[in-house]
C-alpha cells in the first residue's frame, strides 16, 4: 500500500456541487406509478453499506447522522432484515430516492444472504422487515412475501459496496457470489455500479487530503481491480470516504458522495423510463 500521487488526475474532481445537489433534491420520477428510485446496496460484510447511507443522510441533514445501524466488528452481517431508508426533506416529506440495505455477503458458502432471496428482492417480492435466513429462502407462504409487486416495489439500480483495502483479499467464493448477483440484476435489466469505500484507510495521501483521491496511483489500481472483479467499467466505480470519525460534514467528502448518488439516481431513472408498460407524467 503506497501513497504516490500521479502528476495528472485520472478523473476530474466533482464540480458544480450546488447544481448537482439541487438536481438530486428536486428529482422526481417521470413515471406516475413510481414514487422513488429504489437503490439496493449490497456487498461483503463490513464494506460500509449502512455507513454510506448514514453519510448520504449527513450530507442532506448538514450534520452527522447514524440512523442506519452498523457494527465495527465485521465478523458477520449486522444487517439481518430487508430495510428501507428514506432521506427526510422535512417532517412530512422525503426525497424521491430510497435505499434498501440487505444482509451482507459472508465468506462461508452456506452463510450470508442467499442468491434466491436476492432475486426475489430485485423483482419486488420481498417486503420491508423480512429477516434473511441463509438456510431458508423466502417463500410465497411468508407474510412478508409480495406476490404482486409493482414497478414501484422493484429494485431500480444495484450498488455493490466494496472496501478499497479489501479488494485483493476477496476470495473466489465471494467473487462468485457477487458475480451471480450481478448476473441476476442483468437478467432483470437493472443497471449496476460500484461504490469503493474506505479510500482514506487505503491511501495515506488521501487520508491527508480527500481531494487527492483522483491523483492516487494506488486507488486507480483498486478501481481497475474492482472493474475486473465484477466486469463493470471504471466510469461506473465511485471512490468515497464515508463519515466514521468526523464530527461535522466536509464539503469535499460530500462532493464524492454526491457524484455517486447522482449517478445512482440517473441510472435508476433510465431504467424506469425503459419500462414502457408504465404511463408517464403529463
Amino acid at each position: 500500500m503506497g501513497g504516490a500521487l500521479l502528476s495528472k488526475s485520472w478523473r476530474t474532481f466533482p464540480e458544480d456541487y450546488e447544481r448537482s445537489l439541487y438536481s438530486v433534491k428536486t428529482y422526481k420520477p417521470r413515471k406516475k406509478s413510481v414514487k422513488h428510485v429504489r437503490i439496493l446496496l449490497h456487498g461483503p460484510v463490513g464494506a460500509g453499506k449502512s455507513t454510506f447511507i448514514n453519510s448520504v443522510n449527513s450530507l442532506f441533514q448538514r450534520r452527522i447522522t447514524c440512523g442506519a445501524l452498523s457494527d465495527g466488528a465485521n465478523w458477520t452481517s449486522f444487517t439481518q432484515k430487508y430495510t428501507t431508508y428514506k432521506i427526510e426533506k422535512s417532517m412530512k416529506e422525503s426525497y424521491n430516492f430510497i435505499f434498501n440495505d440487505t444482509k451482507g455477503l459472508e465468506e462461508p458458502t452456506n452463510s450470508g444472504i442467499d442468491i434466491e432471496d436476492i432475486k426475489c428482492v430485485l423483482k419486488g417480492h420481498v417486503r420491508d422487515g423480512y429477516k434473511f435466513d441463509s438456510e431458508n429462502q423466502i417463500s410465497e407462504d411468508d407474510d412478508l412475501y409480495n406476490a404482486n409487486p409493482t414497478l414501484n416495489d422493484k429494485v431500480h439500480v444495484v450498488v455493490f459496496v466494496i472496501p478499497a483495502d479489501k479488494i485483493s483479499l476477496i476470495s473466489g467464493a465471494m467473487r462468485t457470489k457477487m458475480r451471480n448477483i450481478r448476473l441476476a440484476a442483468s437478467e432483470e435489466g437493472i443497471p449496476q455500479l460500484i461504490v469503493l469505500t474506505k479510500v482514506d484507510e487505503y491511501c495515506p495521501k488521501v487520508k491527508e487530503d480527500i481531494t487527492h483521491v483522483y491523483r492516487s496511483r494506488t486507488l486507480k489500481e483498486q478501481v481497475d481491480k474492482a472493474s475486473q472483479l465484477l466486469g463493470l467499467p471504471p466510469n461506473c466505480i465511485f471512490p468515497v470516504q464515508n463519515y466514521h470519525t468526523e464530527m461535522a460534514p466536509n464539503e469535499n467528502m460530500n462532493a464524492l458522495i454526491l457524484v455517486a448518488l447522482k449517478q445512482m439516481i440517473d441510472l435508476g431513472e433510465d431504467y424506469l423510463n425503459s419500462q414502457t408498460d408504465e404511463p408517464e407524467n403529463e
